[in-house]
């Protein structure tokens, strides 16, 4: 079996697994990082967000062949308390409800953040698009970045 090293969370890891092994599984099933959740499978959904290299991506779809030597960031590794300004204005904004996408949204939002720490609403909504809430708290989703940019 191939074997693969990239890093996750600022910690080289190296996995034996077939190529074409997607990036969550291996992250929940391999490295036992189980914050990543599986929705959809097939990237539409943005429950599997992750970053890679700093750009949020998602990682249902993508095979752990196409990371080697690259750098993977989960919700574990945003902050090791918890204290990262999105994870901060989630919790003053009360976002989550059943809480399973929320990894996800974090991820982008934290991502968009990175790249544009003064986003416009309109950049806001084009960054989340790509995740779905079931629980409909898009809203708050959208106050909770504009205070996390403050």
């Amino acid at each position: 079996m191939p074997r693969y090293s990239f890093t996750v969370n600022g910690e080289n890891v190296a996995v034996e697994v077939d190529a074409d092994t997607p990036v969550l599984w291996v992250l929940r099933d391999t490295l036992q990082l189980v914050g990543t959740k599986y929705g959809c499978g097939i990237a539409q959904c943005g429950a599997c967000t992750v970053h890679l290299n700093g750009a949020a991506i998602r990682s249902c779809t993508l095979p752990v062949s196409a990371v080697s030597g690259q750098r993977i960031t989960t919700i574990e590794g945003l902050s090791e308390d918890g204290q990262h300004p999105v994870q901060e204005a989630w919790l003053e904004h009360d976002v989550p409800q059943c809480g399973y996408c929320q990894a996800g949204q974090i991820m982008s939002a934290a991502a968009l953040l990175e790249s544009n720490p003064s986003p416009t609403d309109e950049e806001i909504d084009a960054a989340m698009s790509g995740n779905i809430c079931r629980c409909g708290t898009y809203t708050r989703i959208h106050a909770a970045i504009k205070t996390a940019a403050k």
